[in-house]
């Protein structure tokens, strides 16, 4: 009945019988594929709608592009749509953090504890007194600043750029990482200066996990050469901190060391998954 209607209506509109046939010979097909009948209805007589159908043509293609948009949805892999979903808590979450320009203090301790090679000195220069060009690759624990809790380690290296004999110490510069477990990382380059008690500024250039989007600058201060590290993380454009890694940071001395729980790796003297 459809079909006649249609054709009835073609007939007293405009006497075409070429178009006449296109129409019966998609609705004649209707039985096989109703989806595909619908979609080519909707776009063969587009151009007639106004004239042919007013409104009901609208219908029929909205109608049509609703099943098309529903069976495409419902083609979405279960794993793709959890990413999804994970995509959106996060940003959720993101959204709950510190208001815009805000600064974060994290406060940590590396320490070489010298059980993990390091640092190793590759004397590239091949002269007998540190020299430009001479790599230090190198990798320490780390622990919050309150010393209660292993956190991860530093990755990196430093090559040497000057020499300092009057102040028994070097300049170098540094590239390296601050890896914290589940929670991610911080990139950082910037001068490290081994003399005592010396203070530096390093770039923050990057980060992962809580710490993705991530700006700012750290400041270095050197305890003991080449064994104790205090860091004051200056932090932008991120999330709160999780109480995991903050705390009263311990007032930086030569003599600090690290509580034995969080020396000896005990469970809640650790944070989830510490890298290690």
């Amino acid at each position: 009945m459809a079909a006649s209607a249609i054709s009835k209506s073609l007939k007293s509109s405009r006497g075409n019988t070429s178009l006449l046939g296109l129409v019966c010979s998609s609705s004649s097909s209707q039985q096989n594929n109703n989806n595909s009948i619908g979609f080519k209805l909707a776009n063969c007589l587009k151009p007639f709608k106004a004239e042919i159908f007013g409104g009901r043509l609208t219908s029929v293609a909205a109608s049509a592009q609703s099943r098309i948009q529903f069976h495409s949805s419902s083609l979405l892999k279960p794993e793709a749509s959890i990413r999804h979903r994970a995509k959106a808590i996060s940003s959720s979450s993101s959204a709950q953090g510190p208001p815009s320009g805000s600064v974060q203090e994290l406060h940590v301790y590396e320490i070489n504890e010298l059980d993990r090679g390091s640092p190793a000195y590759l004397r590239l220069s091949q002269k007998p007194v540190n020299h430009l060009g001479d790599l230090v690759p190198f990798s320490n624990k780390l622990y919050t600043g309150n010393l209660q809790k292993r956190i991860g380690i530093t990755a990196g290296i430093c090559i040497l750029i000057q020499q300092f004999p009057e102040k028994k110490g070097d300049r170098y510069e540094a590239i390296y990482s601050f890896y914290f477990g589940d929670y991610g990382h911080i990139a950082v380059q910037g001068p490290y200066l081994t003399f005592e008690d010396e203070e530096s500024y390093l770039a923050i250039t990057g980060g992962s996990g809580i710490f993705n989007g991530v700006r700012g600058q750290v400041m270095l201060k050197q305890l003991v050469f080449p064994f104790k590290i205090f860091y004051t993380f200056y932090l932008e454009g991120i999330p709160s901190l999780p109480e995991d890694l903050l705390g009263e940071p311990v007032a930086p001395t030569p003599d600090v060391e690290p509580s034995p729980a969080a020396k000896n790796k005990e469970p809640h003297a650790c944070v989830p998954n510490y890298t290690q």
